[in-house]
């Protein structure tokens, strides 16, 4: 990776571990001597950032980790419930392909739950997801997923470190998500990916 890549996936890593938790002041000074790079592709991993709306840039002062307000919660997880359901009833028909992507994502979540690992597990319920929007053939949606759940991750990261029962809901969650596309109707597989961002989605707004 570049010098920029470098500093860009520092910062963001450590954005979504809670390591930088949000309202949090970082400088360029502070991420270059971390990372053991100069300021300038700081300054260039910043402007990434910004325009993904993870950080706030104050000229020659640094960048503030947004926090999320109720309104953009509400919002982020409104626009995940409609892409989500559109992508859940595109993926029936390729249901098949889905399965054993899910099945690994959904393992990858046990085993993170069992050891405790918050970010292990936010990883592999992205995954999960990103499975079925890949899946249901849009790479414009998919794109704009990707950047949607990125802002998803700083939301809930407090919620998922809260505590093992949130993780093992969720692990609940996914596994009826699985049994419906194997075995269930499309009608009932679309009614609950969107039944489970909403239930998501009250517990961020609700934190």
């Amino acid at each position: 990776m570049s010098a920029s890549d470098t500093a860009y996936e520092h910062v963001k890593n450590a954005i979504f571990s809670g390591e930088l938790a949000t309202s949090t002041f970082i400088t360029e000074g502070e991420v270059a001597d971390e990372v053991g790079i100069s300021r300038t592709p700081v300054r260039e991993a910043f402007l990434r950032l910004q325009a993904e709306g993870m950080i706030e840039l104050y000229p020659k002062k640094g960048a503030l980790v947004i926090p999320a307000t109720a309104q953009e919660t509400r919002e982020v997880f409104e626009a995940r419930a409609l892409i989500e359901q559109w992508a859940a009833n595109q993926v029936w028909a390729r249901r098949a392909d889905a399965v054993p992507g899910l099945r690994e994502q959904l393992d990858a979540m046990d085993a993170a739950r069992r050891a405790g690992d918050a970010a292990a597990f936010s990883a592999a319920d992205r995954a999960f997801h990103a499975v079925i929007v890949d899946l249901a053939g849009n790479s414009v949606i998919a794109r704009q997923y990707a950047h949607l759940r990125d802002r998803q991750v700083v939301i809930v990261a407090t919620n998922i470190r809260s505590g093992a029962s949130r993780m093992a809901a969720s692990c609940a969650q996914h596994r009826e998500l699985l049994r419906l596309l194997e075995s269930g109707t499309k009608a009932a597989f679309v009614a609950a990916c969107g039944e489970h961002v909403s239930y998501a989605g009250n517990l961020a707004i609700a934190r």
